[in-house]
């Protein structure tokens, strides 16, 4: 049974990349659905997709697979209207949500219709959003979970598996749905949680007194950068992953308290363990690549407090045939020695800007090299 017709329901930046991938690198006739139609006037002056359409029934008639990538607070109503249309016989039904307990569920409504659900996590993203964004390459080397049930057929996964692996270059992997939700929630639910604690927290503090925020220089911003996600997203995304969450949030509270419990009670080698623990795991941890954590390549540019400078910089990375992401000025004190923080989407292109940079004279510092040198 070959693939020649898929609908994709919600044309943002992950509905948006994995039609241009089923269309461009598949071969696949693509058509769209969305609420939005000037995101689907937009997809199909692009060459997102073939045809868009805010009539569900006609996106996806006669459609081999169908992929789901709406919020996954709207997901399961959604398949709940799908299950009501007359999908084509073998069709596979697919989801790009970062949950998929609970999606995995309500997937079991197409079983007694002929249509096939397994759930799927691309694990990848950009700090960009929207079909404008939309790109073949963005799940490329990183990882694509998919999640059937026990009872799905062997042969139904293969065929999704083949045609995702040749529509987005990106690793296949089968995982049960609640370990997925574990495990997904550990990496990537729980440091949102925690991040947005930080900030709250801290903004309850510069109520009282500014220099909280004054004083908030880059290594905060850092820590707490994936606090600046979408709220209603992210609503979404712990209640779907209620259970998960509650569970680890309870194993970060013990652990908080632990210690606290240990600078309260003056237990130094307590607390030196807790930090030289945490250094030794995280320097276990795999070379940069792509995730759900988006990733960002940077560097830490010392500059004089010279009018024009930054400019200076700018040009220079131009010049290297460089694309800034981001520039944030991190310290930048009248008279002395400021820093500037570069981030690129792209390695290469980091070590191109790092390597120009240094031949003008500016010292440039990679917090990977500074890493190597303690070791």
């Amino acid at each position: 049974m070959t693939f020649r017709k898929a609908a994709v329901l919600g044309i943002g930046l992950i509905g948006g990349s994995l039609a241009l991938g089923l269309k461009e690198k598949a071969g696949l006739e693509v058509y769209g659905f969305d609420v939005s139609e000037s995101a689907l006037k937009w997809a199909e002056s692009a060459g997102v997709i073939h045809q868009g359409h805010t009539n569900l029934e006609s996106a996806v008639a006669n459609a081999d697979l169908v992929v789901i990538a709406v919020p996954v607070g709207t997901t399961p109503r959604l398949m709940e209207q799908l299950a009501e249309l007359p999908l084509k016989s073998n069709c596979i039904v697919t989801d790009v949500g970062s949950t998929k307990g609970v999606v995995t569920k309500a997937g079991m409504v197409f079983s007694s219709r002929g249509v096939t659900f397994i759930g799927g996590h691309p694990m990848a993203g950009s700090h960009r959003s929207g079909v404008q964004a939309a790109d073949p390459h963005l799940f490329e080397n990183a990882y694509y979970v998919l999640t059937p049930h026990q009872e799905t057929s062997l042969f139904q996964v293969q065929r999704l598996s083949r045609l995702l692996e040749k529509a987005t270059g990106a690793k296949l992997v089968l995982m049960d749905p609640e370990h997925h939700d574990r495990v997904v929630g550990a990496i990537s639910h729980l440091p949102h949680v925690v991040a947005a604690a930080l900030v709250n927290q801290v903004g309850r503090y510069n109520e009282e007194n500014e220099w909280f925020f004054r004083l908030a220089a880059g290594g905060f911003r850092d820590l707490t950068r994936v606090a600046g996600s979408h709220p209603l997203m992210w609503r979404d995304i712990l209640l779907s992953n209620r259970d998960a969450v509650v569970q680890l949030l309870d194993d970060w509270i013990r652990d908080m308290q632990e210690i606290q419990s240990a600078v309260k009670h003056r237990d130094s080698e307590r607390i030196e363990w807790f930090f030289q623990n945490a250094k030794t795991l995280r320097d276990k941890l795999p070379d940069r690549k792509k995730g759900i954590l988006t990733e960002e390549y940077d560097c830490y540019v010392n500059m004089p407090d010279h009018p024009g400078e930054i400019g200076k910089v700018a040009t220079l990375v131009g010049e290297a045939g460089c694309n800034l992401s981001n520039l944030h000025v991190m310290e930048n004190r009248e008279a002395t020695q400021g820093v500037l923080r570069l981030v690129f989407r792209d390695r290469e292109e980091l070590e191109r800007a790092v390597n120009r940079l240094r031949q003008s004279g500016y010292e440039v510092f990679l917090i990977e090299e500074e890493n190597q040198e303690k070791k």
